[in-house]
């Protein structure tokens, strides 16, 4: 009796080691499952971050890329317009330089012989004040004897150097202001300016 109380208690024993360990089995193959599972759902939400953090690192780039060629031709256009400006100041200030009263007077003389004038032709010179003052001195009298027309003289507020000539009472005029002339040659220069600043 007593031997089959020992059989019966180890073979319960028997069998509950055998169901833990097949519970053990079991619990450790839904572990390695899970797990499984779990390393693979972190591989795809790795993947998925690291594709979205290229794509937005490559909008980066292609961002700043894009930044930095319109900083460049905002840079360029800033630089030409400086440029041209300059160009503009420099003309100018050389015209202003170069139309001296004696050069004005020899100007405006030659023009007045030249020109195809009728019988009662009224020539019509506008100059800035200081300039209308000295021309009146001395070569107003001399000019008008030689031409043998009348020329008046105005002053221009307008006008900075230079003058505007008329031939027909102010009807027409042709227009050799320091302003004409210097828009005249910065426009001569601009586009061989600007063709250098693109070849650079």
């Amino acid at each position: 009796m007593a031997q089959e109380i020992k059989d019966l208690i180890d073979r319960i024993q028997q069998e509950g080691v055998m169901a833990a360990e097949n519970q053990a089995a079991r619990i450790k193959t839904e572990a390695e499952s899970l797990a499984q599972k779990i390393v693979a759902e972190a591989k795809k939400q790795a993947e998925k971050i690291i594709e979205q953090a290229n794509s937005e690192a490559k909008k980066l780039d292609d961002s700043t890329n894009a930044s930095l060629k319109q900083a460049g031709r905002d840079l360029l256009i800033s630089l030409r317009k400086e440029i041209n400006s300059m160009l503009d100041r420099l003309v100018k200030l050389n015209i202003h330089q170069s139309l001296t009263i004696e050069e004005l007077t020899r100007i405006i003389r030659d023009l007045i012989k030249n020109a195809p004038l009728s019988s009662d032709s009224q020539i019509v010179i506008s100059l800035p004040q200081q300039d209308k003052e000295k021309i009146e001195k001395g070569f107003l009298k001399q000019l008008a004897e030689e031409v043998k027309k009348q020329v008046i003289l105005k002053s221009s507020d307008e006008i900075d150097s230079g003058f505007i000539i008329s031939f027909d009472s102010g009807k027409s005029t042709f227009d050799f202001s320091d302003q004409a002339l210097a828009e005249y040659i910065s426009g001569s220069l601009r586009p061989e300016l600007n063709k250098f600043l693109k070849s650079e």
